[in-house]
């Protein structure tokens, strides 16, 4: 008889293989819903929305009657000096300038609609909300509980997995840095340390006692074994999903990540100022060494000339996020993938 998961128990679900939250438009409804449909989770991705839009899209999944999560950017801000700033703004004026479109003259700093996000999930609950980039304070996490939602904290190593315990999270999201998209580093100013997802849970699982979900470069049915017997509860994928039906990425970046001109990834701050992991393209190689760190004023910068080259086609400027396992990801339903992802586990 296989052993009892608590942490799938608790979430109604059977499938130990999750569908990751990717901001930005690739996760969308449809995505959510058929991780759930198959018996999954999928996360509504709360970053770089407005809180009108993500009432709609949790509305639009809460129809469907699957579990399902809402990650949610916690405030972790990066100041950019606006000497470096403008700086950096300048060295990209020729690329948007050859687009025709303008770039913010200052610094553009928020916190995502936090609060308004916020008091949406507690007049709202749903089943799980995730935290990345910074941890919630104690009491937001109190606030979510009485209405059932498990709370669950993005970390990146054991100190960061302490740190969310000691708020009183309920389960942690093990991050390693094969993941596509932005770390969830607490520290984004460092490096990111290159930890292969196996040590990193087994690292974490020493230091705290709480239900893991890994994730970060998660291909195969072997990866999400190895994650499983390293002490996690379940895995998390995202990359290999990106080209998927439900799926809700651009038809340059689901190209890309097939096209083998595109020979690898890398981690870098070119973008956003804040470390993110992509396939190498023309302005990761051009930018990344001259971009300060900065988020999100930098996201606000780029932003502007990576919708412009995304409508464009233009693959030299997009920033085409993607984990080390890329090359896996497959034009098939999103259901048909989590599952062979699941093998026997």
């Amino acid at each position: 008889m296989p052993a009892v998961n608590p942490l799938l128990e608790r979430l109604g679900v059977t499938l130990p293989v999750f569908a990751a939250p990717m901001a930005g438009g690739a996760g969308t409804p449809a995505l959510v819903t058929a991780a759930g449909r198959a018996g999954g989770l999928g996360f509504v991705a709360a970053g770089y929305r407005t809180p009108e839009a993500l009432a709609e899209q949790i509305g639009a999944v809460r129809d469907t009657g699957v579990p399902f999560g809402v990650n949610v950017f916690a405030p972790r801000p990066v100041p950019v000096a606006p000497a470096e700033y403008r700086r950096y703004a300048e060295v990209l004026r020729p690329e948007a300038e050859r687009y025709g479109v303008a770039l913010p003259e200052a610094p553009v700093e928020d916190d995502d609609g936090w609060d308004a996000k916020i008091r949406l999930l507690l007049e709202a609950p749903v089943p799980l909300v995730s935290f990345t980039f910074g941890l919630p304070e104690a009491a937001v996490v109190e606030a979510l509980r009485p209405a059932g939602t498990l709370v669950a904290q993005s970390v990146t190593s054991a100190a960061e997995a302490r740190a969310a315990a000691d708020v009183g999270v309920d389960a942690l999201v093990v991050q390693a840095s094969a993941a596509g998209g932005h770390s969830a580093t607490f520290t984004p100013e460092r490096p990111v340390p290159d930890v292969p997802l196996p040590a990193l849970v087994a690292e974490v699982r020493r230091a705290v006692a709480l239900p893991l979900i890994a994730t970060g470069g998660i291909a195969h049915a072997e990866g999400v074994s190895a994650a499983l017997r390293a002490g996690a509860k379940a895995a998390m994928v995202g990359t290999v999903l990106l080209r998927t039906g439900e799926s809700g990425a651009s038809a340059p970046h689901r190209a890309a990540l097939a096209d083998p001109a595109f020979a690898g990834t890398v981690v870098t701050r070119a973008f956003t100022g804040r470390p993110a992991r992509a396939l190498r393209n023309h302005f990761t190689e051009r930018y990344d060494a001259s971009a300060p760190a900065g988020y999100p004023a930098l996201h606000h910068l780029t932003g502007p000339l990576r919708r412009a080259a995304t409508a464009a086609g233009d693959t030299r400027l997009i920033h085409l996020w993607s984990g080390t396992g890329h090359r896996e990801a497959r034009p098939e339903p999103a259901a048909e993938t989590l599952r062979r992802l699941a093998g026997g586990a």
